[in-house]
């Protein structure tokens, strides 16, 4: 399952402003300037961002010039040692002189941290991709092949072999959602005055927009909306209030009707083949906010850690599971007065929805 980061952690926050960053670079990318006046003069947020250097050290290079200029490495793909030739950029990034090969080495990799090269990284490598989306001209610009599925170097090989999480392209971001709000989002509604300022649909594309991209909500918005525009795409905020209004029971009776309307497109062009396999899984989404009313959030098996649990049961289609059915586990715990734990009858209840819908013949694969 792909990392959730606390909305109001240091890195959370140091990854939206990276976004940020990066639209910004972009958008007066496509306006015409060049890629050094670009950068140059990009907003950055350096609030959690940490400077290895000690203010004692002798003449350091300027901590902000020093970040543009690898903003700008990031961006076109230069080597160290070609990047020591550009003197001409020292004057837009405020440095003395471009330092050489050695210096740039010993600053990605001992002066800027894991939290300042992820930083740097996010936002070149999201100009990257945008450029090549949507065809800017910018000369110098490395492949996109070359950041799609990169990730900051860490000072350290921690010698880990960590899966990936899949990165989705713009095209199969917009594809899935407009299926989404095709064939899904009719079946919820919030119940919200027929005056708001924003449809129920458009919070749920931004949702949809955040779960594939793999973000919270502040950095999510800020992406959504410069993809849809600001008139569009709800703020942050916003959303996380119009999500609270929405009635749990009513989000899962929704999805159950998507499930229904799901099955009946899927069964016009394909049929599952017999037996159908089925697969039953416990699903954990962190949560950070407060405990007192709410009867889903277990704890987790960190002392101190927060929980969503689900049950959920998939039948296995053409390389890809289909989910059927989703029953919310609820443990006892010390905050509520939940009866004991109740997985099993999770599991049951699930595979009772998977079997009304599906006909499944209750092959399992666990």
């Amino acid at each position: 399952m792909p990392e959730t980061l606390d909305p109001l952690s240091d890195r959370a926050c140091r990854m939206t402003h990276a976004y940020t960053t990066g639209i910004e670079l972009t958008e007066t990318l496509r306006d015409g300037a060049c890629l050094c006046a670009a950068v140059s003069g990009v907003t950055l947020y350096t609030e959690h961002l940490m400077d290895g250097d000690p203010d004692w050290h002798p003449a350091p290079d300027l901590f902000e010039g020093m970040v543009q200029l690898f903003i700008y490495r990031e961006v076109t793909g230069d080597s160290y040692r070609t990047l020591e030739t550009y003197q001409e950029l020292a004057e837009p990034f405020e440095l003395d002189h471009v330092p050489d090969e050695s210096v740039l080495s010993r600053t990605w990799h001992n002066r800027f941290d894991d939290g300042v090269r992820e930083y740097v990284t996010v936002a070149a490598h999201f100009v990257v991709k945008e450029i090549h989306d949507y065809g800017i001209t910018v000369p110098a610009i490395r492949p996109e092949g070359e950041v799609t599925h990169s990730k900051p170097e860490s000072s350290e090989d921690d010698g880990k072999d960590e899966t990936r999480a899949v990165e989705f392209s713009n095209e199969q971001i917009h594809r899935t959602t407009r299926l989404a709000r095709d064939h899904g989002f009719d079946g919820v509604d919030s119940g919200r005055a027929q005056n708001a300022s924003y449809e129920d649909i458009q919070f749920f594309e931004l949702q949809t927009f955040m779960g594939m991209v793999r973000c919270g909500t502040a950095q999510g918005a800020t992406r959504f909306q410069y993809r849809r525009g600001e008139e569009y795409g709800p703020h942050g905020d916003t959303h996380l209030r119009a999500v609270k209004q929405f009635d749990p029971e009513e989000l899962v009776n929704g999805f159950n009707e998507t499930t229904d309307r799901l099955l009946s497109v899927i069964a016009s062009e394909a049929s599952f083949r017999r037996p159908v396999t089925a697969a039953i899984d416990i699903t954990t989404i962190p949560y950070y906010g407060d405990v007192e009313g709410m009867p889903m959030v277990s704890g987790t098996k960190g002392r101190d850690g927060r929980a969503f649990k689900f049950a959920t049961l998939s039948i296995i289609g053409q390389n890809i599971p289909l989910v059927l059915a989703v029953e919310p586990v609820r443990e006892s715990s010390e905050w509520d007065e939940n009866p004991s734990n109740q997985i099993d009858s999770s599991y049951c209840a699930a595979t009772r929805s998977t079997s009304e819908r599906a006909g499944s013949d209750r092959d399992s694969a666990v």
